[in-house]
């Protein structure tokens, strides 16, 4: 376990200020960190924590666990943040009073050559947050329907020839499996002009890795989660890396459900659970753009219990 002040390389947080003064950290309050990682948000919380403050930090990925840090006020929990409620309920928690989520994927996940989240490396198509369980993207790859692989190339990536895309990766596969970054590569470079060829890769790449570890369907779970668990006045704060994510968080901050249905009370009041902190989103200076690539498409929302 790591001591509280120990710098941290694993991953540089994003809107690290802002974020966690979104928190409005109570000294003696009960806080999640639903996206631990390197522990960066997850420190800078604790050190505004008393004695009586709790801090509980979720990452399903091993090797977050090396980032744990030595707190008689923080606990670890080794799980995807869609069983929040489950693990609140184990402890005894039956309210909290913020959470924060750093959503997407690390930039320690990023450079890691061997877990294939990036077409920069020739590694296997792994692609799983959790090493320990679940299909692979090869495994996608390579057993998916035609229309499958076409519904997750549509759904996550957003790309109007996702049927095109789907018949050429089920073509190729009957020749040879499709097992590495670099397999990937040569089966569908062909398919975008040079000029779009990298934002169109990592938009394939973003689309399998959503679909490998259920991101859309945990971030629904945990935000239903959240919207039960905050008190009144608790604050959740999210940052989100793309428009599908983004879309959800927001619908759910503005209506109360993921899908955005607004519903309206006698005088025509909407009904919703929460108030928005800030209806314009929060996004990262130019300094910080530039001394972190991760950050250029970040979003972030705040919104506060009633």
């Amino acid at each position: 376990m790591q001591p509280l002040e120990e710098v941290q390389t694993y991953h540089v947080p994003v809107l690290l200020n802002d974020s966690v003064s979104g928190l409005i950290v109570k000294p003696n309050g009960v806080y999640v960190d639903v996206t631990f990682g390197g522990g960066g948000h997850s420190r800078c919380i604790l050190n505004k924590l008393d004695a009586k403050g709790h801090l509980y930090g979720f990452d399903q990925d091993a090797d977050a666990e090396r980032n744990i840090v030595n707190d008689e006020r923080f606990t670890f929990v080794r799980s995807n943040f869609r069983y929040l409620k489950n693990w609140m309920r184990y402890y005894g928690i039956e309210h909290i009073d913020g959470l924060i989520a750093d959503l997407g994927v690390s930039s320690h996940h990023f450079d890691d050559e061997t877990r294939g989240f990036s077409f920069r490396f020739e590694s296997q198509l792994d692609m799983r947050m959790n090493k320990r369980a679940g299909k692979t993207a090869a495994d996608i790859l390579n057993t998916y329907e035609e229309e499958q692989l076409a519904d997750v190339f549509y759904l996550y990536g957003e790309f109007r020839n996702s049927r095109k895309i789907a018949a050429t990766i089920v073509k190729a596969r009957q020749e040879k499996s499709i097992l590495t970054t670099q397999d990937f590569l040569d089966v569908t470079e062909k398919l975008f002009t040079r000029e779009r060829e990298k934002k169109e890769m990592a938009r394939l790449f973003q689309a399998l890795r959503i679909e490998v570890n259920h991101e859309m369907s945990a971030l629904k779970e945990m935000l239903y989660s959240s919207k039960d668990l905050l008190c009144p006045g608790g604050r959740l704060v999210v940052i989100t890396y793309h428009s599908l994510e983004d879309r959800i968080v927001k619908n759910m901050m503005k209506s109360g459900n993921v899908e955005g249905k607004i519903s309206k009370d006698f005088f025509g009041r909407i009904e919703t659970p929460f108030n928005m902190i800030n209806n314009k989103v929060i996004v990262p200076t130019e300094d910080e753009q530039k001394q972190n690539s991760r950050s250029r498409s970040a979003k972030l929302r705040i919104a506060e219990k009633k």
